[in-house]
Order: structure tokens, then sequence, then C-alpha cells
């Protein structure tokens, strides 16, 4: 949640902030988490064990390590949701996870499905009206702006494909487009919502969330996607601090060195390539800056940047999230 206002960011009261301000006893994390996943599925939610979906990221790989703790790992599901356009690293990554914690590991390639409801189909139309050379064997990915804090502006996406022979094309992306290729590609994540509530369904287990802090207040997921869940144990967590919890709870290294990606597009971005801007190390102590009314200069200084781009991450973290409220918000009723 962001707690300051950029236009009051240096009438904050100081604290002491430094690089280790995001360091988190990770024992006792655990533990807390533990107590809660278990409290809240077993007692409230009257349900007896877990699915997650796992991707081979760090994310899913804490949150099922967590559930291997919470419930014991018979009672866990871990599933792998590949479809025709995800990265090879994935499934096998996520495969050595569950094994690991030897929780029960399932697979099941999406690609069908995405198929039946022209989920490719139309994404390519939208990406061959900037692009008439775009062929089906191509692949392609939206990205934004890099270099955040060397470049102001707004957030404009384009769309970068590549040929087989390498030639790559980038055109910036009219919203109309946008919308159409976001539209589409989003089935993915819905399909992989309806397939982790069938399992839990048949299994009277719950389904858990693995959005982190950055993802759930930025606005980085699919509404009735990958932000459907029963619980969301990881969402007061940076990304930074989940890393932790990962090498904490033994997290495979392969997926510790992985470097986070959407696996969205056929071609591979990063999720700084695609919506943060920034890397996971920096943004998130710029967050905790911000949200902790740490003077600009202060964190300036501590990241050996200027305040001046202190004071463009904080804009661009603001504008995400309110931007973004929509996806957070739950279903109106009319009282």
């Amino acid at each position: 949640m962001i707690t300051a206002n950029t236009k009051d960011l240096d009438r904050g009261v100081s604290m002491e902030f430094t690089k280790d301000s995001l360091k988190i006893d990770c024992e006792k994390e655990t533990i807390r988490l533990v107590e809660f996943m278990r409290e809240t599925v077993i007692h409230s939610f009257k349900r007896g064990g877990a699915v997650v979906g796992i991707s081979g990221g760090i994310d899913s790989s804490v949150v099922a390590a967590l559930s291997a703790r919470a419930f014991g790992p018979d009672k866990v599901i871990g599933i792998s949701m590949p479809e025709k356009e995800s990265s090879e690293v994935s499934s096998p990554l996520a495969e050595e996870l569950a094994d690991k914690l030897g929780i029960t590991y399932m697979i099941e390639d999406i690609t069908p499905v995405l198929e039946g409801a022209q989920t490719y189909k139309k994404r390519d139309n939208a990406i061959r009206e900037l692009i008439p050379e775009y062929r089906d064997n191509w692949k392609c990915k939206i990205v934004l702006p890099q270099n955040l804090l060397e470049k102001g502006g707004l957030n404009f996406f384009s769309v970068v494909v590549e040929s087989p022979d390498g030639q790559s094309i980038s055109k910036r992306l009219p919203l109309k487009n946008y919308l159409a290729i976001v539209a589409a590609s989003n089935y993915k994540q819905r399909t992989r919502m309806m397939t982790l509530y069938y399992l839990a369904e048949r299994n009277n287990y719950a389904v858990m969330g693995t959005g982190n802090k950055n993802e759930h207040d930025q606005g980085f997921f699919v509404k009735y996607g990958d932000g459907g869940a029963d619980i969301k144990p990881i969402a007061h967590l940076y990304k930074t601090q989940v890393f932790q919890l990962g090498e904490y709870l033994g997290v495979p290294k392969g997926i510790l060195e992985r470097t986070p990606t959407t696996d969205t597009y056929s071609a591979e971005v990063t999720q700084e390539e695609f919506f943060f801007r920034l890397d996971f190390e920096t943004m998130d102590l710029l967050w905790y800056a911000l949200e902790n009314n740490i003077p600009a200069e202060k964190a300036a200084e501590v990241l050996n940047i200027s305040t001046e781009q202190v004071q463009r991450a904080w804009r661009d973290i603001t504008q995400k999230y309110r931007g973004t409220e929509y996806l957070r918000a739950n279903p109106v009723e009319l009282e």
C-alpha cells in the first residue's frame, strides 16, 4: 500500500534507512506465515490442503515451500501449466522443486484451451495491424521504456517482434492494439486460474496466491487470473524479501538464480522490461523509503543516485498504484 504522497515526500519523519532496511528474520517470518496459512485454510475455510501453480519462479516456489510446512507435503498439489510459448525451463524447474518438497506434482498443457479460445490468433491479428510482415513462426513481446531513473515520461508500451533469422522490429503500441494484445494474452492466466480451482474443488483444498507486494500493489497481475486466489501469503513482501525467504526455505539454486520473467509472450521478456522499469533491489528500497516517509535526500544518499531520480521513481510507483486500483477492488454491490 502506498502511504505517502509524491507532493509531500520531503516532509516525512526521518528514520533509520540503509541498504539493509529490507532484511527480514526469515525464521520468524516463516513461522508467522505458516501459522497464518494453517489458521486461515484449515480453521476458517475448512479446507484440507493447498493447490499451488508452480512456474519455476521464485514466488510460486516460496509459496509451495510454505504450504508444505503448513499442511504437510502430502496435502499440497503443485501444478505446472505450460503452453506452447512457455519457457522450456519452467516445467523442469517446477518438477525439481516439487521433488525436493515432496509434494504432489502435476503438469497440464493448457495450449489446447488457448487455441480453442483463439488466444494466439486474436493477439497476432492485433500485432499484424502494426507490423504486417509478422508471421506465426515469429516471436513477440511487449515492453516499456527502460532506464526509468534516467528518463521521465509516460509508460508507453511497444511491441517487439523477432523473426527466425534474427530480424527485430519494434513499434509503439496505440491504445487499441495494446488493449487487444493484453486482453488476448490474459486468457493464459485466467485458464490457469480455472485449472487451479478445478483441482482445489475436487480435493477440498484452497488455492494459494503467489503474488508478491510488487505485483499486488503495482497491479502486475490479471484480475481473476493469477490475481484470483483464496489466500495471498506473500502479498506483503517485497520481491527481494521473497528471495530471502526462498534461500532460507531451500528453494533450488536454479530457481533462486533465474531472472524473473513474465513467461507470457513467445519472446522472453523480464519483469523489469515488461512492467517495473527498475531492478528489484533498487525499486524495493526506493518503495520502502516512499512508504516510510524517508526524505528524498536520504534515499538518494543511500542508493547513490540523485534526488531527482528518487522522485522520478516515486512518481512511477505511485502512478501505477493509483492506476490499478480497479484490479484490487472487490465487485461492487448496491446496498
